[in-house]
Parts: C-alpha cells; structure tokens; sequence
C-alpha cells in the first residue's frame, strides 16, 4: 500500500520538498547539503538550550569526567599496534616485483588486419568457398 504525503516547506530553502515516510513527522529539511547544515545548527541550538546542557562542556567536573573517560578508552580512536599483529595472515602470498623487460616489435611479425586480407581476395573466389563449405 503506497500512502502520499504532502510536500512539506523547508524551513532553510523554503522550497517544497516530499519528506521521507520514515520519517515525515520529524524532517522539517530538505537534502540538500546547506539545509543539511542548517538543520545540523538548528539541533545543537536546541540541545545547548537545556539547562542541564548549558554548561555540559564547561567546569573542573566535566574536564575530570572526560579525562576519565579517556584513561578508561584509553585508544579509541587509534587501532592498537597488537590488533594488527593479531590480524590473521592474507590468504594470498604477497607480490613480488619483477624487473621489467623492454621488449622490441619487429616490422617482418606485425601482419595486416584480417578484414584487409579478406576484402583482397576476388569475390568470385569467396562465393565458391561459400557455396561448398555452406557458410555465409
């Protein structure tokens, strides 16, 4: 069952837009890349507003809860050099270079196309080896 929606005005471009049917009741934004970011600000505005949000970056006690933090994760956004030792071997053994070879063409082994040769023997003679072998 395919249900339409009404196009809906973004509130960045105020160009009309179909919301997505996941999604119709909450997207007051189009795709396009600076109503994308707009909406992005228009988020955080929102969060920042809280006043349990406000100050959620600020002060002695969320300066330790982040270093907590990240003696606890201690990594996260690095892989660790004893990951990529434990990493199982490639299933392909790895390539070795070899030299490269110039190689030279000799004019006598270059032999002209086979269209050209075809079209230089006499037709008469083509018809024939056409009517005996039974290939057109």
């Amino acid at each position: 069952m395919v249900r339409h929606f009404r196009k809906r005005k973004c509130k960045h471009c105020k160009i009309f837009f179909a919301p997505d049917p996941r999604n119709v009741g909450r997207q007051h934004y189009c795709a396009k890349p600076p109503c994308r970011q707009a909406s992005k600000a228009a988020s955080q505005r929102r969060w920042l507003r809280k006043p349990e949000n406000q100050d959620y970056f600020r002060g002695p006690a969320h300066v330790e809860r982040v270093r907590q933090w990240r003696q606890n994760h201690s990594g996260y956004w690095r892989r660790k050099a004893s990951q990529a030792s434990d990493a199982p071997d490639a299933l392909q053994d790895p390539l070795t270079p070899q030299p490269l070879e110039t190689q030279q063409v000799e004019e006598r082994l270059t032999r002209p196309a086979l269209q050209d040769s075809f079209f230089m023997q006499p037709a008469v003679l083509v018809g024939f080896i056409a009517h005996f072998t039974g290939l057109s």
